[in-house]
């Protein structure tokens, strides 16, 4: 089952195991349908890995891309005009954000949090959070980005 998402995920070994440990979870849990018969049983695990793998794929393309923000005192750090200048860039870019936005920019992306937690500790539907997050992402993308 390993090998089988080890392929899946293009021999990305982390992300094949968390894809495995999914599977196992899920097996577990629905564990009353597993089919007596071993052939039947190997299929049914390979289905559920194959379903998972499907999952974790769709579930990255939902949602926003995720920028890693760079620590303010590493660009610091880079010499001459061209840290400077992404500084000045990233904190204008910040500036065009409402705070709500800001916020769940920081629950997601520096903290880590899921969408389900973001909401949970913003205290607002976790449709909110995802389509702050989305504007956010647009808004920094147009600051970062402008089309020439």
């Amino acid at each position: 089952l390993l090998r089988f998402l080890l392929g899946l995920t293009r021999n990305q070994r982390p992300a094949a195991e968390d894809l495995l440990q999914e599977t196992m979870l899920r097996a577990w849990r629905h564990r009353d349908s597993l089919p007596a018969e071993e052939e039947n049983a190997r299929r049914w695990l390979f289905t559920i890995a194959r379903r998972v793998a499907i999952d974790a794929v769709r579930s990255r393309q939902s949602r926003p891309t995720e920028v890693s923000l760079v620590e303010a005192d590493q660009i610091n750090s880079v010499d001459g005009v061209d840290g400077a200048m992404a500084l000045h860039d990233l904190k204008v870019a910040f500036q065009r954000l409402s705070s709500e936005q800001r916020l769940v920019l920081q629950e997601l992306h520096i903290r880590g949090a899921s969408i389900e937690e973001a909401a949970q500790r913003l205290g607002v539907p976790a449709g909110t959070v995802k389509s702050r997050a989305h504007y956010a992402m647009r808004v920094l993308r147009t600051a970062l980005n402008p089309v020439e």
